[in-house]
């Protein structure tokens, strides 16, 4: 299997010296890591313990679905049905590798995986549930919105007791064009399945964050930093 040896490059930003707690968070196909940074003073509440911001920058790649033009991208999506396997397999698992190098670094950086948010929206979601199912070293959270269970028929195989105990902020649109309502309760119902506290948020929007959801976020991040 190829590798990228390269440490991602990343956008950060920390709400107070000596971070305790760190959110990396993945963006969607052809985003980059800029994309949510805007997120932090919505998100931030002022009671909570400094944390830093990761937003890594995905990879350019050729994207089956774009004609095979490049664009900023996690792993190839090869068909738009979501009722077959539409994601490269390969790409995925590639990810994880580049996710548990960050989180790697944060570890080095004086905040170990059980007080790292994994965060991502739509492939990059799909990415965070990827990893965060597949960890020994659990993470505090993870935030998976508009996004879906990618290796869908691997996870019961792969996944772990832990990442499978881990907290879980699933959140979709009810009027979502790109990733439909149901391809996310599909994956919810198959996280729940497997034995995890996985339950589908579901807010009036298309493929995109809401302030409702932004704020039920931080209510839920809140009850994880104070543990």
């Amino acid at each position: 299997m190829p590798t990228r040896t390269a440490m991602l490059e990343t956008v950060e930003t920390t709400t107070g010296p000596k971070p305790a707690f760190s959110v990396i968070w993945l963006h969607g196909l052809g985003a980059d890591g800029h994309d949510f940074a805007p997120i932090v003073p919505e998100l931030v509440r002022r009671d909570w313990p400094a944390l830093r911001f990761v937003f890594p920058h995905a990879p350019v790649m050729p994207i089956t679905i774009n004609s095979g033009h490049a664009m900023r991208a996690w792993y190839d999506i090869v068909s738009l049905d979501f009722s077959k396997v539409r994601e490269d397999a390969a790409g995925v698992r590639r990810a994880i590798g580049e996710v548990d190098a960050l989180v790697a670094r944060e570890r080095d950086r004086g905040v170990p995986a059980n007080r790292v948010f994994l965060a991502g929206f739509s492939q990059g979601g799909a990415i965070t549930l990827a990893a965060g199912l597949r960890r020994e070293q659990p993470f505090a959270g993870l935030i998976a919105l508009s996004t879906y269970l990618p290796l869908a028929a691997e996870t019961a195989a792969e996944a772990t007791p832990k990442g499978l105990a881990t907290p879980l902020f699933m959140a979709h649109g009810t009027q979502d064009p790109v990733v439909p309502l149901a391809a996310g309760q599909k994956s919810a119902d198959t996280l729940k399945a497997l034995g995890m506290d996985a339950s589908l948020r579901r807010y009036p929007m298309p493929h995109s964050v809401c302030a409702d959801e932004i704020r039920d976020l931080g209510d839920w991040m809140t009850q994880r930093l104070a543990g």
